[in-house]
């Protein structure tokens, strides 16, 4: 399968620029990860690190849950591999399997998109379980931009590893 891949508006509002940005960095975590194997989708950066593309989209569909359906939906659900709310247990892809880490990404990426369709404004907020702090649905989208651009230079470097593939 390739990913489409479409640039953000440079022009567009403010919410449609952030939805924009979004989608985008989660389609190029999904380019960074066609065509590629199982195998090489487990396969680990360096040790100490278990590090893996896989392992990416894991913690991806975890931090989507956590801040979407955790903070700005109130809903009181564990993580997605974690019971103990664990968030580095998503990073340990060694025998993780593709099909049930893609759809629970997905699964987790269509709550999030829901969830933001729905609200009223960007202004709108939910409560950090953790800190108990407030936070807005601007905060979260701009949070999870930044997830994806950190995580997305990652997934630059494994795929160069595993088969030589750079860029974009």
């Amino acid at each position: 399968m390739t990913t489409e891949r479409i640039g953000p508006s440079l022009t567009a509002g403010e919410r449609e620029m952030l939805r924009g940005f979004l989608d985008y960095h989660r389609a190029t975590l999904a380019m960074k990860c066609d065509g590629l194997s199982d195998e090489e989708l487990r396969r680990q950066s360096m040790p100490p690190s278990t590090l893996s593309l896989l392992g990416l989209v894991r913690h991806m569909a975890e931090v989507e849950r956590a801040w979407f359906r955790r903070v700005i939906n109130g809903e009181d659900i564990p993580l997605v591999w974690s019971d103990e709310g664990d968030y580095q247990v998503a990073y340990d892809a060694a025998s993780a399997d593709r099909s049930q880490a893609f759809e629970a990404w997905q699964t987790e990426i269509g709550h999030s998109r829901r969830i933001e369709e729905k609200a009223e404004s960007l202004d709108v907020t939910g409560c950090h379980p953790k800190s108990g702090e407030e936070a807005s649905l601007r905060l979260v989208m701009l949070h999870l931009i930044h997830e994806y651009a950190r995580h997305n230079g990652h997934a630059d470097f494994l795929r160069e590893g595993i088969d030589g593939t750079v860029g974009a």
